[in-house]
């Protein structure tokens, strides 16, 4: 063992994967709007780094929940997240 947790296969952890350009430019028509107004998260966070996402990357994210069975999400990977105060 080298010492290092692999935080993608922690049970809190939701399945994260990177979208595919062209299904993002399918998925951003079909929902009306443009990279910038889906969420955000940080090139930093470790998930991001974990799965190889880049800047400008749509990043889904696939929880199971009790009450909805599976819920899509999607964030988009920017620079840097500013908090408001």
């Amino acid at each position: 063992m080298n010492g290092k947790i692999n935080i993608l296969e922690h049970e809190l952890v939701p399945k994260h994967e990177v979208v595919p350009p062209e299904e993002a430019v399918d998925l951003l028509k079909k929902l009306g709007i443009e990279p910038w107004q889906l969420p955000w998260m940080s090139a930093d966070d470790p998930v991001v780094k974990a799965i190889g996402a880049k800047p400008g990357d749509i990043v889904r994210i696939i929880r199971k929940s009790p009450t909805a069975g599976v819920f899509v999400a999607y964030r988009y990977v920017v620079v840097e997240v500013t908090k408001k105060s």
